[in-house]
């Protein structure tokens, strides 16, 4: 296949980190950066990527195929409007955006340019989670009663991944929440990428509890999906590095599948089947030298390619899922957390 000529809005953090290792490990080019920080720019052009302070150069940048926009949660609509516009490929970061009027006209722009866009939930590509999606799907689990999921992290204010580092992910007004909305949209996708099926009625509590700052830092969210499996999720930002705090569960009536360490940028964790009628543990191999960011660029750049491959990137569903989140932070204040078809 073709490498597929990357762009990156907002190289921060996890686009420096994570996103661009992942399309260097496999074997696509990052061609362009857009990031208005002086010393975003260098460390771009030091990889030996075009640097533009703002997202027209970027645009007009004509070997630029694809973009992965990675900016604060207020700041995707704008980016994804522009670059919809333009023709270009998008993989933005989840949540879709920090608000629910900004996601739908998101979706509407994509729409309306016919252009292929997919949200970034990694986890999707992790082959611990596709070995889990292959037990249900060949029944080994049974009929399938429950996910659990937990997935937390100690963040504090003045949290910083690198030098200069702004955590917008604390400010209600660039990041839409806090614990909620940035770590619950990986599990609420993975149930979906799982069962195969979305949650349709959710309901959460969100706790302010340990930080000192606005938002929730954390939450327990309860879902159901249309077929009655149970969903459960812890997300926190109050809880020590150092402590168990990623595990995610899918339980049937024949065994139970229990991945520990999987979530995360990171490849590795554990993956162990238990067997439903002795509770025998068998520890499942998978690749744990796998990039959960370089196998979504992988597939991501096949999907370009090869169009047919296209049908499992949906922006309708990612707005679901963003409406799953809206709706668990409404049920928090009473508002009820119905999704209606």
């Amino acid at each position: 296949m073709e490498p597929v000529r990357w762009g990156i809005v907002g190289y921060g953090w996890v686009a420096r980190d994570y996103m661009a290792p992942g399309i260097r490990e496999a074997g696509h080019r990052l061609v362009a950066v857009c990031d208005p920080g002086e010393a975003a720019r260098a460390a771009a052009e030091a990889e030996g990527a075009r640097a533009y302070a703002d997202l027209s150069g970027l645009i007009a940048d004509p070997a630029v195929e694809a973009v992965y926009v990675a900016t604060p949660n207020h700041l995707h609509r704008e980016a994804v409007e522009a670059l919809a516009a333009s023709g270009k490929a998008i993989l933005c970061e989840k949540p879709m955006a920090a608000s629910l009027s900004d996601a739908e006209a998101m979706a509407a722009a994509v729409q309306a340019h016919g252009i292929f866009y997919g949200t970034a939930f990694d986890q999707r590509h992790h082959p611990a989670h596709r070995l889990m999606r292959d037990a249900v799907r060949t029944g080994r689990l049974g009929t399938v009663t429950a996910v659990r999921i937990v997935y937390a992290c100690w963040l504090h204010r003045d949290w910083a991944p690198q030098e200069g580092h702004d955590n917008w992910r604390i400010d209600p007004a660039r990041a839409g929440g806090g614990a909620l909305i940035d770590l619950a949209p990986h599990g609420l996708d993975l149930v979906d990428f799982l069962l195969d099926e979305s949650i349709r009625e959710i309901a959460a509590l969100t706790q302010a509890r340990a930080q000192d700052y606005s938002v929730d830092d954390g939450a327990l969210l309860i879902g159901r999906t249309e077929s009655g499996v149970l969903a459960s999720l812890h997300v926190a930002y109050n809880c020590p590095d150092a402590l168990p705090r990623r595990r995610l569960e899918v339980v049937g009536t024949r065994g139970q599948m229990v991945a520990e360490n999987t979530m995360g940028q990171v490849a590795g964790g554990r993956l162990t089947f238990i067997d439903g009628a002795s509770g025998l543990p068998e520890d499942v191999a998978f690749d744990g030298d796998a990039s959960p960011f370089t196998e979504q660029v992988r597939a991501f750049g096949s999907a370009l390619r090869r169009p047919a491959e296209r049908a499992a990137y949906a922006a309708a569903r990612d707005l679901h899922t963003m409406r799953l989140v809206v709706g668990a932070y409404a049920s928090d204040r009473g508002g009820g957390g119905r999704l209606e078809p």
